[in-house]
């Protein structure tokens, strides 16, 4: 762990890349779709649980198209280093790194999750999105993703969730097998037809294999501490965060 040098994909690395490949241009309207409009305001819930441990220096895991990266930016004074396994999209957020004026600021690299090519304890923070469901161990990525933090530094977490409710998930399985795979096709193509079919059963399996009590215990098995979450939009988001245990 923490090895320099290119990144080694997993089976799941490499579906999440190949997944994602054609999608950068058009990912943050789709984010929005996905999301029934949701996605801005969990970010800012991720955002807030990061800024407030006062950072400065920060690590955006799978940042993408940058956007949690630039959000932190506003939100802190720190510097950030955001990493994703894909080429594309870290090229469109290059892009919005630069048209944002934040090219001091934010500095962006391939690499995975599972092996970050940084020193033990060398960030303040650490947020990842989106990211548990395509590793092969999520246990093992959460203790590589608090290894590079520092004692007593925060971590935050943000990703879809399943409703609780009956009712709600019905509606859920509805729009997550029908609706997003026909908005997805309507403003993406077949590339995002692809993607919003493979999306609702991706995560419903996943937690069905990784129900709440488990990844909290993954969190603490990491050394993370005072760990909470926050189920939004009547449960289709999930936002997660403690901070590093101190010895």
């Amino acid at each position: 762990m923490g090895e320099t040098g290119p990144p080694e994909a997993s089976p799941e690395n490499a579906f999440a890349a190949g997944l994602f490949e054609d999608l950068p241009r058009r990912y943050d309207r789709l984010a929005e779709v996905l999301s029934l409009g949701q996605n801005a305001r969990w970010r800012r819930e991720l955002v807030h649980h990061i800024a407030r441990f006062r950072p400065r220096r920060i690590l955006d895991v799978a940042t993408g198209t940058a956007g949690v990266a630039i959000a932190l930016a506003s939100e802190t004074e720190a510097d950030i280093v955001g990493i994703d396994i894909s080429e594309p999209m870290l090229e469109i957020g290059r892009k919005h790194v630069s048209e944002a004026g934040l090219d001091r600021r934010i500095r962006l690299q391939h690499a995975r999750a599972e092996q970050l090519p940084f020193p033990a304890e060398s960030f303040d923070a650490v947020a990842f999105t989106y990211l548990l469901r395509y590793v092969a161990d999520p246990a093992a990525a959460l203790a590589e993703l608090t290894r590079v933090l520092r004692p007593s530094g925060g971590m935050a977490s943000l990703d879809f969730f399943v409703p609780p409710s009956p009712l709600w998930r019905a509606s859920w399985r509805v729009y997550t097998r029908i609706v997003m795979p026909a908005s997805g096709y309507a403003l993406g193509g077949s590339a995002w037809w692809r993607a919003g079919r493979f999306l609702g059963p991706n995560i419903e399996d996943f937690y069905r294999r990784w129900p709440m009590y488990r990844i909290f215990e993954a969190w603490r098995e990491a050394g993370m501490v005072d760990v909470e979450d926050h189920v939004m939009s009547l449960g289709g988001g999930l936002v997660m965060w403690g901070r590093k245990h101190h010895a």
